[in-house]
């Protein structure tokens, strides 16, 4: 059983994506290469939007976290399926204003947003500015005064929730960098500043609880801090903040043993206790918005490679070298993250050989995965790493000067380029 419905395996033995046949890929495309699942994409931006429909009478918005994968066609897509986006550099909203994104949906993330990046937003007027410190705060005044125009801002709340994640990806505790700590009051504070300014308009409150997250307790928590802040705020300044970002971090499956809950139910239970909150508050139940980025791309995606040397240490180690690795995909490196792999050629046979999944690149630490069950496999065939859809594109390099690896996309069993493969000149194109 594969990690994601649009994967399988045709009559030849072959793995598919989309019912398209992995090795014919190959051949057309070459290797490495991204491939993406449309079909599951749009299906899963589907299914937040319905959630909205159906638990919470489409009082809220999904967006799209472009930090997953942003590119000019993923942007469409979005756009197409009536999400919103995050966004988290300058770089991301360019590539949504490229394509017409409309800026009102947009959310701007960020820790540490630059002049130019809040400038560029207020000018293009992007429908929210998440604040995540004072000084953040200071400077985008500052430039609503000169440009003589408002903005409508989110404040980033750490509710000190653990959501029991890798510590890289735990982003609501409050020792994170990102956001303004409850337990200190500077949250408060916060709110009461931004309430005070002529040119900032508060209009929502942020939190981000971490990422790869199965369990909806946390969220449950967070909902309960989150909107015993916006009573509490309401009750002290008598301004109600209307609108609630509750983040993303919704987890999918990666490996067998991961049990993620499908979006409809982790969204309805979510959805449905906003609403029980607002009612025992007694209080407006706030527009909701969630930022989903893993659970929309990842599993759609997956990286196929071809193997080169296949290297047996008796008794210890057998390593499979691929023609990507670290400057594809930097997880396991970074993580240790855990992913599943498939010898595409040879897809209907049993996974019984133990091997270690080695990149190319001149690191000792440049692996894939180690220790993975795998079928038979040698020199020419054909490495399939599944649920690559999130974060290896966006986190891609040039690491040992080795060009980016283009993003193959799957449609009704048609296939088409939407980001072309690094050419060897592209390498040095800035370089004078």
């Amino acid at each position: 059983m594969f990690v994601s419905d649009c994967l399988g395996i045709n009559s030849e033995g072959h793995l598919t994506i989309g019912n398209y046949d992995t090795i014919s890929l190959v051949e057309k495309y070459g290797t490495p290469m991204y491939v993406m699942d449309e079909h599951t994409i749009r299906k899963n931006c589907k299914a937040y939007k319905e959630a909205f429909e159906k638990y919470y009478n489409n009082n809220g918005m999904a967006l799209y976290a472009s930090k997953a994968l942003s590119c000019l066609e993923i942007c469409r897509i979005i756009n197409s399926e009536s999400l919103g986006l995050d966004v988290v550099s300058e770089g991301e909203l360019y590539t949504a204003l490229c394509v017409g994104f409309p800026a009102k949906n947009i959310h701007f993330h960020g820790n540490n947003k630059t002049y130019r990046e809040l400038k560029i937003a207020v000018e293009n007027n992007i429908g929210r500015i998440v604040i995540d410190n004072i000084c953040e705060l200071d400077l985008l005044n500052d430039i609503c005064s000169k440009m003589n125009k408002t903005c409508d801002v989110a404040i980033r709340v750490k509710p000190g929730v653990n959501a029991h994640t890798h510590e890289y990806i735990r982003t609501g505790q409050i020792d994170s960098k990102f956001g303004f700590a409850l337990e200190t009051g500077e949250a408060f504070n916060a709110v009461e500043k931004v309430i005070s300014l002529d040119n900032i308009h508060l209009k929502e409150l942020h939190c981000h609880i971490g990422s790869q997250i199965f369990d909806i307790k946390p969220y449950i928590v967070t909902i309960d801090i989150m909107m015993e802040f916006i009573r509490a705020i309401k009750c002290k300044t008598g301004f109600l903040v209307k609108e609630l970002n509750l983040g993303g971090g919704f987890g999918i499956k990666y490996i067998n043993d991961d049990i993620p809950i499908s979006i409809d139910e982790f969204m309805k239970k979510i959805l449905l206790y906003v609403d029980k909150k607002s009612k025992q508050y007694n209080i407006e139940a706030p527009y909701l918005y969630v930022e989903p980025g893993r659970s929309i791309v990842g599993e759609a995606g997956i990286t196929l490679y071809r193997v080169g040397c296949v290297k047996n240490i008796p008794n210890i180690r057998r390593y499979v070298s691929v023609d990507g690795g670290m400057c594809d995909n930097p997880r396991y490196s970074l993580y240790k993250s855990k992913y599943s792999v498939v010898v595409a050629n040879n897809a209907c046979s049993k996974a019984e050989q133990i091997v270690t999944i080695a990149g190319k690149c001149c690191e000792s630490g440049d692996l894939i995965q180690e220790d993975v069950l795998i079928q038979e496999v040698k020199q020419g065939d054909i490495i399939a790493v599944l649920s690559t859809g999130a974060y290896n594109y966006s986190m891609s390099s040039n690491y040992n000067k080795i060009p980016r690896a283009p993003i193959i996309m799957i449609n009704d069993m048609k296939s088409k380029v939407i980001v072309k493969r690094e050419e060897i000149k592209d390498l040095i194109k800035n370089e004078i």
